[in-house]
């Protein structure tokens, strides 16, 4: 079962990060209206994940290949397979844009944390939600006894390649110790990685956690600028929270509207790791495909080689 949840932290993630593309940007959907498989907002084809799975990809692969997220060399890797994705991408996010065009003959990850750095001071902000919808396989690596640190070190630095501001580091610390409890466990608990944030920041995620658990919260209650990863955040947890399986996340989170495949592939990552990837309908897995080249077997393949 533990690897079931594994492999469904990803296979889910990707599915509603498909099944989100058509909404992008929309108003919602109603809770009579089902969303299905369309072409996406770029051009993305029915089935076709976006660049919320796509940047998850050389970190899902990483991992299969036995590499430590915590290795500078490993991340410059990364980077380069962003790179590689980003030059015939339909969609890049604007934040991650503005840093990978400054890495062209110098990709290591302090060039990189340089270039997230003085994007945020420029702009006065980073928090977009692009560190967080790429965060689901990191979690993978790190399933033994007593990884908890090494998790939070590999998350916040992957998040810092491109996202600078600190609400990135917070959030996809929570969300990465959460889907490994999930896996772990088979139990939702957000609140697993809230002694890993600093002193003075927990209260404030407590908060935000508290907002999007009240009975009845729904994704649509955070739609308003959820392309900041806070709002992201809660508006994929409270997909999760009110859901009674995987599709009924991931529709719940399609029906928020706004950021629609973004926050269906995070709440995906948590969903999955929860209930597995058994309980992705099997026709949604036969159409899900997507860069560099792969489809659900091939997610399923690399996620246990991660896990194992």
């Amino acid at each position: 079962m533990q690897l079931d949840r594994a492999v469904g932290a990803i296979i889910a993630s990707a599915a509603g990060d498909a099944l989100g593309s058509a909404y992008e940007f929309g108003d919602g959907l109603s809770d009579q209206q089902r969303p299905e498989f369309g072409v996406g907002i770029f051009g993305h084809e029915p089935g076709e994940w976006t660049d919320d799975t796509s940047m998850a990809m050389p970190i899902l692969e990483a991992l299969a290949r036995g590499d430590s997220l915590r290795d500078a060399d490993v991340l410059a890797g990364i980077l380069d397979r962003w790179l590689e994705w980003s030059a015939t991408a339909k969609d890049v996010g604007a934040q991650t844009r503005s840093v990978l065009v400054q890495l062209r003959g110098d990709v290591r990850e302090d060039t990189a944390r340089r270039a997230a750095r003085a994007v945020h001071l420029q702009s006065g902000r980073s928090a977009g939600n692009g560190s967080l919808m790429r965060t689901g396989p990191v979690a993978l690596g790190f399933l033994t006894d007593g990884a908890e640190d090494e998790l939070v070190e590999a998350a916040a630095r992957i998040a810092q390649l491109t996202h600078y501001e600190q609400d990135n580091v917070d959030a996809v610390v929570l969300w990465s110790l959460a889907i490994r409890h999930g896996i772990r466990t088979g139990e939702l608990d957000i609140t697993t990685g809230l002694p890993w944030l600093a002193a003075d920041r927990r209260q404030r995620w407590a908060g935000f956690i508290d907002e999007a658990a009240v009975p009845g919260a729904h994704p649509r209650d955070f739609r308003e600028s959820n392309g900041w990863v806070v709002r992201a955040f809660q508006g994929a947890f409270a997909a999760v929270a009110g859901a009674s399986d995987v599709s009924d996340a991931l529709i719940r989170a399609v029906r928020g509207g706004g950021d629609t495949d973004t926050v269906a592939a995070i709440a995906g990552s948590l969903a999955g790791a929860v209930w597995g990837a058994k309980q992705v309908p099997p026709d949604w897995q036969r159409r899900l495909h997507g860069w560099p080249g792969y489809t659900a077997e091939d997610l399923s393949r690399l996620a246990i080689s991660a896990a194992s």
